[in-house]
């Protein structure tokens, strides 16, 4: 049955918009471009949260949600501008589910959604830059920031006995975040980096990179990049004997990244933001019944995402961006009854009746202010290529 609810909403969605009475949500992610592998997987997680709710009866007595999907491409800012720009002035979107990666998403947010006072929930922008931008109430996160995950990587790499190590980012706000806040915990911690070398996106030959980072030497090399990028500079590196052991940050994670490197990838260590306990064992049920991937990168967080822009309408009592952006706050976090992925509708009777509610969703979610999230991190190894889980951060 679940399964058919989530046909329903893609089918609203190519359909092309809303009936007069309901309202669109935008699914601005990158579609195109370096993590186009995850990114469907991503947008079905959110749309599941909007047939869910639209099964329920809809938000605000019955109004129906629909879903507008747009390409943020990722890493071209003009693109996910105009993208978000058509959101906004053609699909009259009340909130964005999105954007992913933190460059575009810091454009979206200054350029378009600030400019026309519409909310942005991302499930994924992890910059640390985000944590202290003012952005008059309009942007929150569903995963937690770089700064955390930098240290925790740190942990991993001095619990594991790495002393020195060199850092490939990714030339992007993301890559180059995530790699200095790295490098600054790992030099705290005692460690040495040897050199920081970025890379770009999509280039038929790394060998230049993987060199420089190969003369500058180290016990491993660390790679903060996405799927295409970070992955090929893992496998150049390996084929050349530059490097036998790797470490990655969130951006590769993806059973992609398996096919597309094959052997190099066997012993990899990374971090994703992963979340364990009762509300992520209800989520499993919740995208197995619904045959959505949801264990694929930051789906919960894009369920969460979606469904905190719905109950947060309902809490307002009315579907506006305002109203929305309002209350993001009030539904995220305690006083109020506990609500996990799959009882979205309780939540919504319970919001209708003037009562509080502590959304944990799928993510255990807990808002920290404006632009922050709490969370844990998986520490993956991949053995025999596959992912397997070392423990929880």
């Amino acid at each position: 049955m679940k399964k058919l609810l989530l046909a329903s909403a893609v089918s609203a969605l190519a359909a092309g918009g809303a009936f007069a009475d309901d309202i669109n949500i935008g699914v601005l992610l990158g579609f195109t471009g370096p993590i186009e592998s995850i990114t469907p997987f991503m947008a079905d997680g959110a749309e599941m949260a909007m047939a869910e709710v639209n099964a329920a009866g809809g938000i605000l007595g019955g109004t129906m949600v629909h879903s507008v999907r747009a390409d943020s491409t990722c890493i071209d800012s003009a693109a996910a501008q105009a993208a978000a720009e058509r959101l906004v002035t053609s699909d009259n979107v009340v909130a964005i589910m999105g954007a992913d990666c933190s460059g575009v998403t810091r454009a979206v947010l200054e350029n378009v959604a600030m400019a026309n006072g519409i909310p942005m929930i991302s499930p994924s922008a992890t910059s640390p830059g985000f944590s202290s931008f003012d952005s008059g109430g309009l942007f929150y996160r569903t995963a937690p920031s770089d700064a955390r995950q930098s240290q925790v990587l740190a942990d991993i790499l001095v619990r594991r006995g790495i002393t020195s190590v060199a850092t490939t980012h990714t030339n992007n706000d993301y890559g180059l975040g995530l790699a200095t806040a790295f490098n600054e915990a790992f030099t705290a911690a005692g460690g040495t980096v040897t050199a920081t070398v970025p890379h770009e996106e999509a280039k038929g030959d790394y060998s230049a990179e993987v060199g420089a980072l190969a003369s500058a030497g180290g016990d491993a090399l660390m790679v903060m990049g996405y799927v295409d990028g970070g992955g090929n500079m893992i496998r150049t590196a390996y084929e050349l004997g530059a490097f036998d052991t790797f470490f990655a940050g969130d951006g590769v994670y993806s059973e992609e990244l398996l096919a597309n490197i094959g052997d190099a990838a066997d012993g990899l260590v990374g971090t994703i933001p992963w979340a364990v306990g009762e509300a992520a064992d209800r989520f499993v049920e919740v995208y197995t019944a619904a045959g959505v991937n949801g264990a694929s990168s930051y789906v919960a967080e894009s369920y969460d995402a979606a469904a905190l822009l719905m109950l947060a309408a309902q809490a307002a009592g009315e579907a506006t961006p305002a109203g929305i952006a309002a209350n993001v706050l009030a539904v995220a976090n305690a006083p109020g009854e506990v609500i996990v992925a799959g009882d979205l509708a309780r939540g919504l009777e319970i919001l209708a009746a003037g009562g509080d509610i502590d959304y944990q969703g799928a993510t255990n979610v807990e808002l920290i202010g404006f632009g922050e999230a709490a969370g844990s991190f998986r520490e993956y190894n991949v053995v025999d290529g596959e992912f397997t889980t070392v423990q929880f951060h």
